[in-house]
């Protein structure tokens, strides 16, 4: 089957469903609609300094678990958009999912629903507007969503692509670069044969395992067995770049070719030696090299370190949640500050 909105490889969304992250349930509805189940920490998506200041009074680690409920996700964390079954109709399937799963948990989220995606046809992004304009008539709030990162191929060479960014951004860049001739690169495909060796399974879920510790958001850990079975599945059209520094393991990404895009999903670094050698940068622009090599349209850069993306000249598209809170006291207390949840959003609205 596929999914509208669906970006991915469906045997990724497969191993979501099989191999949840930590402390998650993953279910799939009778209309093959992909939810999971999570304690949320309504901090989450706060600003960091509000976030901050929060944490910092006096016995939060006492009263956090009021502001951390047991809450249901409509989408995965592994696809970047919310998957809807192809043929719905809007106001039934709200209303569907809302009977069935709003008076079990005190929040009921359908996360990252598009909105007017460029990654996207016509049909989904008109069904994805529907779905969020049948949900704010039946009661759920719309919380604007992250910024997904992206760049249209239309270019031909990395030069060319660098020719479109500022003189100084592309001196930066050019000296950044400069790091790969130190580095061992390779593309090596999921489901290759050194991918059943389970050291090298635990040194690239340890290198993961880097990456999410010093992330500013804790909320989906993948676990062990999630990245083996991604590793291992040789249909996935997994593709794993590899970055080596005088033959030891330093960095790699984790990206799937579906349709006409290559999506970056997944990285790992050890560190010092990663930043050291500027992988951050150098990845960027191998797996752009990639997406040329291969005559891909898209190469869709994840949610994480926006600013970041926009200095390297990634283009952005939106999403929103609709939140339905299960207590009409709590919806009429929270619906004036949904505002301060929006922290993409507002992050770009603050750049001049």
């Amino acid at each position: 089957m596929r999914y509208d909105n669906q970006l991915e490889p469906l045997q990724l969304i497969d191993c979501f469903i099989r191999f949840p992250p930590e402390h998650f349930q993953a279910f799939r509805g009778d209309d093959s609609t992909p939810f999971f189940v999570t304690d949320y920490n309504l901090l989450t998506t706060l600003e960091l300094a509000l976030q901050r200041k929060i944490r910092a009074l006096p016995l939060y680690n006492y009263w956090r678990k009021y502001i951390t409920p047991r809450t249901c996700f409509i989408g995965t964390t592994v696809s970047e958009y919310a998957l809807l079954p192809s043929v719905i109709q809007a106001n039934d399937w709200i209303a569907t999912y809302k009977q069935k799963l709003a008076p079990n948990y005190p929040f009921l989220i359908i996360k990252d629903l598009p909105q007017t995606s460029p990654l996207l046809s016509n049909i989904e992004n008109t069904r994805a507007a529907e779905c969020i304009a049948a949900a704010k008539k039946q009661g759920f709030i719309i919380v604007e969503g992250q910024a997904l990162a992206y760049v249209p191929i239309n270019f031909s060479s990395v030069d060319e692509y660098l020719s479109r960014l500022s003189k100084t951004t592309r001196k930066g860049f050019r000296r950044k670069l400069k790091s790969r001739d130190a580095l061992e690169i390779s593309r090596i495909s999921t489901g290759d044969k050194i991918f059943s060796d389970v050291k090298t399974i635990n040194e690239f879920y340890s290198l993961y395992l880097n990456v999410f510790q010093q992330s500013e958001i804790h909320f989906d850990k993948l676990t062990r067995d999630f990245f083996s079975s991604m590793l291992q599945d040789a249909i996935n059209s997994g593709i794993v770049m590899i970055y080596r520094h005088q033959g030891e393991l330093i960095g790699y990404n984790i990206c799937f070719v579906h349709e006409d895009k290559l999506i970056d999903k997944y990285v790992g670094f050890q560190y010092p030696a990663a930043r050291e050698h500027n992988l951050y940068f150098v990845s960027w622009f191998e797996n752009l090299q990639y997406a040329l090599d291969h005559r891909l349209k898209f190469y869709v850069a994840g949610w994480t370190d926006p600013e970041v993306k926009k200095s390297l000249g990634a283009d952005f598209t939106f999403t929103c949640h609709t939140v339905y809170i299960r207590n009409p006291f709590i919806r009429a207390l929270l619906k004036p500050f949904a505002f301060l949840f929006e922290r993409d959003v507002r992050a770009f609205e603050a750049v001049p």
